[in-house]
């Protein structure tokens, strides 16, 4: 009976999983949103220093940021991924223990 509580386990981790995928998709989205008016920024510059544009640091610091919080989220899927592996294998074979022992005891 613990590979029940086992799989219930691996269910909440990929339920967390799709939590995560879902903040990745929207820093994704913030970023690109961001990188898209930094081009504009420079676009209208026509070739001025943005490099003194508070705007423009803003959106800088804030990309670097999203990104950051990117990489942090793919670390938080990877070690999921690994978490729900770990707990397929081990209810695998919870079931197939419980299973010949029910076939050795008759």
């Amino acid at each position: 009976m613990t590979f029940l509580a086992c799989d219930g386990q691996k269910n909440f981790f990929i339920m967390q999983k799709s939590q995560v995928q879902f903040e990745m998709s929207l820093v994704g989205s913030r970023a690109l949103m961001i990188t898209r008016n930094m081009d504009q920024m420079a676009a209208i510059a026509d070739g001025e220093d943005l490099e003194n544009n508070a705007d423009y640091q803003y959106l800088q610091r804030e990309e670097e940021f999203l990104e950051t919080r990117k990489d942090n989220l793919e670390s938080q899927i990877a070690l999921l991924d690994a978490q729900v592996n770990g707990l397929k294998t081990l209810v695998n074979n919870n079931i197939k223990n419980s299973c010949g022992l029910n076939l050795l005891g008759g």
